[in-house]
């Protein structure tokens, strides 16, 4: 027992790898969007209309 919370609780019985092979991709799909996500500038997106920046 590692006293750590699951990244998703998804009901299953202790010893499943299912779950471990749900939170890689999980933690993975993380930190891609971290790291390849584009900011609001580099994709282009103007301000909003009427808001000062």
């Amino acid at each position: 027992y590692l006293g750590l919370k699951p990244l998703l609780d998804l009901g299953m019985r202790l010893g499943e790898g299912t779950g471990a092979a749900l939170g890689i991709a999980l933690v993975e799909a993380g930190i891609k969007i971290l790291t390849e996500m584009a900011t609001f500038e580099s994709a282009g997106v103007s301000p909003k209309i009427g808001v000062q920046t």
